[in-house]
């Protein structure tokens, strides 16, 4: 039996209670249910008491007594951060193309060259599982020292079946070996592959009849993604693909509206998406249905910091009453990053997010984008013990140090797992 935890006299304990239902909108410092002097009590993984120490040791003497004390005096308490969209199972390097981006070559001029996405696909197609999984390993162990304690992980670099599966079948042995939980996405729709680049309806029709099914029967992923995008998958494409995973249990995600205003945004409303990722170029009117049909926007700032794009329009889709979660895209192409932090920073300073935003961001709503808010994403009774320990007062001081780690300790399942 594990020996219980108790964190007291937190300068500041953000429990984000109270949201484990539906992801917040235009949330702010009330939201985030923050309480002084504040301390937790842990056992066997889960959250057993939250509130002020003086209450807590008077209602749990015994169970305290038996605990592990960690003193947070003056220090930041949150919730463990969750990366709602990653690319972190593929082989690897695609350094290069950085000077071709500085010479003024698009990503989709480099795509049409055999790069991006192609090469990545090229060098995951040829590495044996161990040799994905190790690579794959050394992100996530990147990962954890930035505070990540869920993540989400597509495939995508396959574009075949063997391939794909070979990509989730990682991820799950990752799940099962690795400190951090790794949440699965089909995302065979990332690329039309080079023998159907004059038939790709060929390639949607194989996905749908030859691999979602297989995927699905076996338990692989949660969810199903597509990239809607011009040069990419149409709309009605997109729409066929994403109404296929749904017919086999798988829920949708959409990669919308990155490069242009795509109408991906809209299809993401149509069909009821868990979540619509990228969105630098969404129309209002896409912003709107997102809003109405409660599909979370998982903006992705170190993708456009990367490729030199202007920003997702973050403050216009929380104000229009969309909620927003923050993720690196962790990906060897457009954001080879692994740092939440930076992401916050970027959130704050480029997209005119709040702090209280911004936390909710990468918390309580980056786990509904993946289904996870009635588990972790909040600091509660009964939940995951899922939870960051910063040197820093105050969670203004994550932005007001920008591009700094303030992390002091990563809690994952009531255990320290970095310090």
């Amino acid at each position: 039996m594990d020996q219980p935890l108790f964190i007291r006299d937190a300068n500041e304990l953000i429990t984000l209670k109270g949201h484990s239902v539906k992801p917040l909108i235009r949330p702010d410092e009330s939201d985030l249910s923050i309480i002084r002097n504040g301390s937790l009590l842990i056992k066997e993984g889960k959250i057993v008491a939250v509130g002020k120490t003086a209450e807590l040791e008077s209602i749990y003497p015994g169970l305290i007594s038996e605990a592990e004390v960690i003193d947070a005096s003056g220090s930041l308490v949150t919730p463990g951060f969750v990366d709602p969209h990653t690319h972190l199972v593929f082989a690897g390097s695609r350094e290069r193309e950085f000077a071709m981006r500085l010479k003024g070559a698009s990503y989709m001029d480099i795509m049409n060259a055999g790069g991006g996405i192609y090469a990545t696909t090229e060098q995951t197609n040829k590495a044996s599982f161990d040799e994905l999984y190790d690579q794959s390993l050394t992100r996530l162990d990147r990962l954890i020292k930035q505070g990540v304690t869920t993540v989400e992980a597509k495939s995508g670099y396959g574009l075949n079946l063997e391939t794909e599966k070979k990509q989730l079948e990682v991820a799950k042995e990752l799940n099962r070996s690795h400190a951090i939980d790794v949440v699965s996405t089909f995302m065979g729709a990332h690329a039309v592959p080079a023998p159907y680049k004059k038939t790709p309806d060929e390639y949607v029709a194989y996905l749908i009849e030859a691999v979602i099914p297989i995927i699905a029967k076996e338990s692989l992923a949660e969810f199903n993604d597509v990239f809607c995008e011009k040069g990419v998958f149409t709309v009605d494409q997109s729409r066929k693909i994403l109404h296929a995973g749904k017919r086999y249990g798988l829920l949708p995600k959409i990669h919308a509206d990155e490069l242009e205003a795509f109408g991906g945004a809209e299809l993401a409303a149509e069909v009821g998406a868990v979540s619509a990722d990228h969105l630098l170029c969404a129309s209002e009117a896409g912003t709107s249905q997102m809003a109405a049909a409660g599909v979370v926007a998982v903006l992705l700032p170190g993708t456009a910091f990367f490729l030199q794009k202007k920003m997702a329009k973050g403050r216009m889709m929380i104000d229009r009453g969309v909620p927003v979660a923050l993720s690196t895209d962790c990906n060897p192409g457009s954001s080879p990053t692994v740092s939440t932090s930076l992401m916050m920073n970027f959130g704050c300073l480029m997209m005119k997010m709040t702090p209280s935003e911004v936390m909710a961001a990468v918390t309580i709503n980056a786990a509904h984008a993946i289904k996870r808010g009635s588990s972790i994403g909040s600091l509660e009774v009964g939940k995951k013990a899922d939870l960051l320990i910063f040197s820093v007062p105050t969670h203004h001081h994550l932005h007001y140090h920008f591009g700094e780690n303030h992390i002091d300790k990563v809690i994952k399942n009531g255990h320290i797992i970095m310090e």
